[in-house]
This record gives structure tokens, sequence and C-alpha cells, in this order.
């Protein structure tokens, strides 16, 4: 059993010049529990404090409750995963513990990432895996997904699934690693989502770097953020979202990591829709640079702090319906600690 405990400090945030706050928090808490029952079959449950627990999911389960599932062991390179689980989607910044990525980027935070179903891993070779995915496309009521609920003209989907299809592969002695997927989900009658995401991580002593590049093509605004700008009258359909993810990590002594980080991220409409034209919405920047002190050796635990800067311009599309976002800057100290209980 382990216990993640994760960015728990002081955390100070700037908004327009202006200091918006600060105080303390525990970003993250989180209790997982794993292991296998014989050969053949493994099981996995993990569960996040910080959540909004929903009882109305249509999973029928709390949606503080990020996985829970069995591994059926069919063969040594074939296995079969039935419970909520990851969507399969690639890149290394939503693959990867959440406790190590200290600020996600915008498209990550939007995606839902763990959802009910069924999954197949094929282990192709030692460096090469394929991975076919059905799953819930949503784990809420449309009302409750999208903002203003659904658009006029829309009819409810009667199989709102999400199928992906995931390909991970390992080169250069392991060091170079390749994560892509494509996916596609029914979100009403006739309109649908589309991703394509793929990450590419190099990763050898002391260094660590990916470059991630997130797409997604939406029949109704499944993401938000167009349909959030303040001003926006109903749900918007037709977008788009693109995330680029940089990062270079450096430890550079056994008690010291260095890291640097950087996201550009858009949101456009790629047809007219009622009072949304077609065209650029929103761009974005976001930079990190944190250091980070592993005082102890045989603990899962270290020391950091962490500048975080959100720019954002908004397109004359987006400023016509009188929207406003101001950029951020956050500072933040604190501590991570993964507590095993045995």
């Amino acid at each position: 059993y382990e216990i993640s405990l994760g960015l728990v400090g002081s955390e100070m945030c700037i908004r327009d010049r202006e200091l918006d706050g600060m105080n303390f928090k525990l970003n993250r808490v989180r209790l997982e529990i794993k292991g296998d029952v014989g050969k053949w079959l493994g099981y996995h449950y993990r569960q996040s404090f910080n959540k909004y627990s929903d009882p109305y999911s249509l999973d029928n389960l709390s949606s503080s409750l990020e996985l829970a599932y069995v591994n059926l062991k069919a063969r040594h390179n074939l296995n079969f995963t039935i419970g909520k689980q990851f969507v399969n989607f690639g890149g290394y910044e939503y693959y990867v513990n959440s406790i190590r990525v200290r600020e996600f980027s915008e498209f990550n935070n939007l995606l839902t990432a763990y959802q009910a179903g069924i999954s197949g891993n094929w282990q192709v070779n030692p460096d090469h895996e394929l991975c076919f995915q059905i799953v819930n496309n949503r784990n809420g009521n449309d009302e409750d997904i999208y903002p203003t609920g659904l658009p006029e003209g829309t009819a409810k989907a009667k199989i709102p699934f999400m199928y992906t299809v995931n390909w991970n592969s390992y080169y250069l002695d392991k060091t170079l690693q390749l994560r892509y997927a494509t996916a596609v989900g029914q979100q009403t009658r006739k309109r649908y989502s589309y991703y394509f995401t793929c990450g590419n991580t190099y990763e050898k002593g002391p260094l660590l770097t990916y470059l991630d590049v997130m797409y997604t093509r939406q029949g109704i605004d499944q993401h938000g953020v167009v349909s959030r700008l303040p001003g926006t009258p109903h749900t918007a359909m037709n977008t788009e979202y693109l995330s680029i993810i940089g990062d270079v990590d450096y430890r550079v002594h056994p008690q010291w990591n260095v890291y640097v980080k950087g996201a550009y991220e858009t949101a456009r409409v790629y047809k007219s829709n009622g009072d949304f034209r077609k065209g650029m919405y929103r761009r974005s920047w976001n930079a990190q640079s944190s250091v980070e002190f592993f005082p102890f050796k045989q603990l899962d635990l270290f020391v950091f702090v962490l500048y975080t800067y959100r720019g954002v311009i908004l397109e004359k599309a987006a400023t016509q319906m009188g929207a406003i976002e101001p950029d951020t800057h956050r500072i933040s100290l604190g501590l991570v600690y993964s507590i095993p209980v045995f």
C-alpha cells in the first residue's frame, strides 16, 4: 500500500500585476493499492482525496476513485484490463505518475483521464507494445460536461464510447521512448471527438527530456475553453485544441534536481456555428522552473520551489464577445512525499 502526499506547502499567486492570494495547500493526497493474486491476476486501486465526489456518474462510481481494475494475463505477452482505468492517450506528461508533474499543461488538465471499460495489451516484442481499448467517453451527464448543456439541434448518443489505439516503443537501449495514440469518441448522434497524442522522451543518466504534442478536434466543445470564455452565450461546436509541451530535467547532484518546462497551447473554432465565428480564439504560454532538494536517499521525499507563469492572448473572435483573461504568476514552496504503508 502507498499513500501519496504531493505538493504540500505555501503558494502565492499574482494576476494582472496584483496579489491574488497566498495560502497553504495540499494539492494531491491519494491512496494507492496494487498487487498480484497468483501468476495471472493483478489488481490496482487508487483514490484521490482532492476530487469532488459525484454520486450520479454514469459508471456508478465516485469521481474521486481514479483506478479500480483487475488485470487478466491470458498469455506472457497478452493481458486484458477490466474496470476503471487510464484512457490510453499518448504523451509523457499524461502517462507518467502525476505526483512527478508539478504543474500540468492546460490540455492534460482538461482530459478525462480515468474511465470504465476494457482494454487489451499485446507485447509484440520487448520494444514494441500495442494497446486497444473501449471505455466510456464521459463519466457524467451531458448537462454536467458541457458548459450550458448540449447545443440546440443535437441529440444524445445512445452508445457514447471512446475507442483508442496506443503504440509504445523503445529505442537506443530504451533511452528513447515513444508513446503515440489515436482515439475517437462519440459525443452525440453524428458528432464525435478525435484525438492524436504523442510523446517523445529521452532519458539517460541524470537527464530527462521530452516533447509532447496533443491535438483534439471536437464536434461539441468538450474541453470547454472556448465555451467558458466570459461573454460566450452557449456551448460551442466544431472546436480544435493543440498543445506542444517541452521539458528538460537534470539531476545536477544526487540530492539536487532542476527543471524547466514550457507549453504553447491554442483554442480555435474550425467551422462557424451559431454565435461562434470560425477562427483562433485563444493562445496561451505556460513556463515553469523549479529547484528540488532530496534530503534522504532512502525516502521518496523532496522539497521544492516552483515558479509558474501563464500568459494568455485572446484573439479578435474572443474579444468581440467581451472575453478577458489576465496573465498569472505563481510561486510555490513545499514538499512531495510518497509514504509506503506496508
